[in-house]
This record gives C-alpha cells, structure tokens and sequence, in this order.
C-alpha cells in the first residue's frame, strides 16, 4: 500500500514542533528535555499515520487511541516527590501535551498542530512570570535549626518567625545531648524570609541552620 506523499512534510514538522517544546524544557533542564519531547512528538504522528493504514477498512483508530494511554506511563515516570511536594508535574503535561500535538500533525491538522505549539510556549513564558511573581509574594521553606538546649529555644526561634511576618508549622523536634534540632515548615514573602535568614545567619547561638 503506497504512503501518504506528504508523510516526510509531516514527520518534519513533528521534529519541528516536538522540538520547540524540548527545547524550552531543556533550557530549564527538566528531566524530559530537547530529545525525548521530540521523539514523543514524531512517534506519536507515526503512530497516527500507520493507523489510518493499518486499521483501513476495518477501526482505523485502534492505534492512536491507545497513544494517550501508553503516555502516561512515561509521563509518571518524570514524577517525583521532592522535600516540599512532588516535582515534575508540569513536565509530565509537558509530554501529554506534545504526543496530542503529534497526533494532530500525523492526522492532518498540521495548522492547529503548529498554532497550538506556539499557544504553549506563550503560556510558559508568561506563566513563568506569573508564578515568578507569586513566588516572591508567598514562599514555603524548610528550616532547620541546631542550637544549645534550652527550654524556651523553639518558642524563641518561632518569636523571631512572627517578628518577620513568617507562619509557620512546626515538624520534628531532636535532642541530642547538649543539643537541640528543630524543624519548622516556614511561609511567607521573599522579602521577609530573607530578612528572617539574615538574622539567624548572625545568630551566634544558632550551631547549624539550613533552609
């Protein structure tokens, strides 16, 4: 059965796409970068082309339905949960994303295919700023102090905290002869984390601090 003439346009252009995409994630060094969004792109317009020949005459969608399904397997596997909540999510959207791009491009809405591409990079260039901005307003961090034991020593640290304008939740708490650790879940803005982080940096009680 002869191929589809433009076949070459489109698995070029799925290159081009699919591209684009990884190279924004790769300038962010995600885990799913330049090669492997355009590999997921390409593929998934192979997979779209074979199944209109593949399936002719019979369920020409057999294949490129299961695409969404077998991405998500490797979508998950750029899911990871890091010390604040779990990282990769945007990523793993990312390789959603761009197998739904290859499939338009492999069933012949190269247009839309193209027009969305560049409606995704306007998103996570703006939205960068965006979560820029907020991220100066509202920060959540992770403190960990280390100081001489005393009985007032968390509710000491924690004063400061309020001082600074900063919420916080207080998690584990050690000791450790002499010594005393203190974890707090801490928010609030960029501003006032700094200022909090300044003082405790010239705290000469404060053994260890990490945030």
């Amino acid at each position: 059965m002869p191929l589809p003439p433009d076949i070459i346009e489109k698995l070029l252009l799925s290159i081009l796409v699919g591209g684009a995409i990884g190279a924004e994630r790769e300038y962010r060094s995600k885990s799913a970068g330049f090669r492997t969004l355009t590999l997921i792109c390409m593929g998934s317009a192979l997979f779209t082309i074979f199944s209109e020949y593949i399936g002719a005459g019979g369920n020409p969608d057999r294949i490129a339905s299961n695409i969404a399904t077998g991405i998500g397997f490797v979508g998950a596997g750029v899911i990871f949960k890091g010390d604040f909540g779990v990282n990769g999510i945007t990523t793993a959207a990312m390789i959603w994303v761009t197998a739904a791009l290859g499939m338009g491009i492999g069933g012949g809405y190269e247009w839309v295919a193209v027009i969305a591409c560049g409606m995704i990079l306007m998103m996570l260039l703006l939205f960068g700023f965006v979560e820029n901005y907020i991220d100066r307003l509202n920060q959540m961090r992770n403190y960990r102090i280390v100081s001489d034991f005393r009985e007032e020593t968390m509710h000491r640290f924690e004063q400061r905290f309020k001082e600074h304008h900063l919420k916080f939740k207080r998690g584990r708490e050690i000791k450790s002869g002499d010594t005393l650790t203190g974890e707090w879940f801490v928010r609030g803005s960029q501003k006032n984390h700094l200022a909090c982080i300044h003082r405790m940096l010239h705290d000469a009680e404060v053994q260890r601090f990490e945030y």
